[in-house]
């Protein structure tokens, strides 16, 4: 057994000698790589064109570009972070891809939310998918005015009952995923939600990921929005944006 073990982390032996194994098919480094992932199964929710089924503050949100895209001025400022929020359907179990990029502030992709109307009429609540544009924060899971920082970049999370925080692993060093993303330049976001699992990667990167077994403060299906923050002047665009229910 030593011998095969040494024999196995030095490498296969040439073919034809005693023990030798056959070469590798398949896996990351073999000829067979996956195939990468795409839309299929996925529904077009943004039609590039205009905002059918996107419900937002006309003052703040527009199609531009083929974008969705918000934006904040010296001379109309936000008082409250506001959202765009998507009007056809909930989100539960569900994968979202869509591209992304800013130009300054705070943005964020939110889901499994709800509305709070009593402070305004486009505010949400609940998980958000956090982005900003000096990339502190790209890529975190975030609950807006809930529970806060569920699961940083660099970091698997578990949120237990009342909220405590466990740390379980990372999907690697914060700094180095962060060196992924782009600047004021299109980035690729993809969420993946599954009961009561979350997953964040940018870039094809995995980025967080939170496993969020806190019954009581989880919110398990809700809206759907994208997020214009309170702040300096900005600007923040989203294409592409694709949906599967899971």
């Amino acid at each position: 057994m030593l011998c095969s073990a040494l024999t196995w982390a030095q490498g296969p032996a040439a073919p034809g000698t005693p023990g030798a194994k056959p070469p590798r098919q398949g896996g990351f480094a073999g000829p067979s790589q996956p195939t990468p992932d795409d839309t299929t199964g996925f529904t077009q929710i943004f039609d590039g064109k205009t905002l059918a089924n996107w419900d937002g503050d006309s003052t703040f949100w527009r199609v531009d570009e083929g974008s969705i895209t918000g934006e904040t001025t010296a001379e109309k400022p936000l008082k409250v972070n506001t959202f765009i929020i998507w009007r056809g359907g909930t989100t539960k179990d569900f994968e979202i891809k869509l591209d992304f990029r800013m130009f300054g502030g705070n943005s964020g992709v939110q889901y499994r939310s709800v509305a709070l109307t009593d402070v305004g009429p486009y505010v949400l609540k609940g998980y958000q998918a956090d982005m900003d544009a000096k990339q502190m924060f790209t890529g975190m899971l975030y609950e807006e005015r809930g529970r806060g920082f569920l699961a940083e970049r660099g970091r698997v999370t578990r949120i237990v009952d009342g909220g405590g925080r466990k740390l379980v692993g990372s999907p690697g060093d914060s700094d180095a995923l962060r060196d992924v993303i782009k600047s004021e330049d299109w980035n690729h976001l993809h969420i993946i939600a599954r009961g009561t699992t979350v997953i964040h990667l940018i870039n094809g990167r995995v980025v967080s990921v939170c496993l969020d077994d806190d019954e009581k403060g989880r919110i398990p299906e809700g809206l759907l929005g994208l997020q214009l923050h309170v702040g300096p002047p900005m600007k923040v665009q989203f294409r592409n944006i694709y949906l599967k229910k899971l």
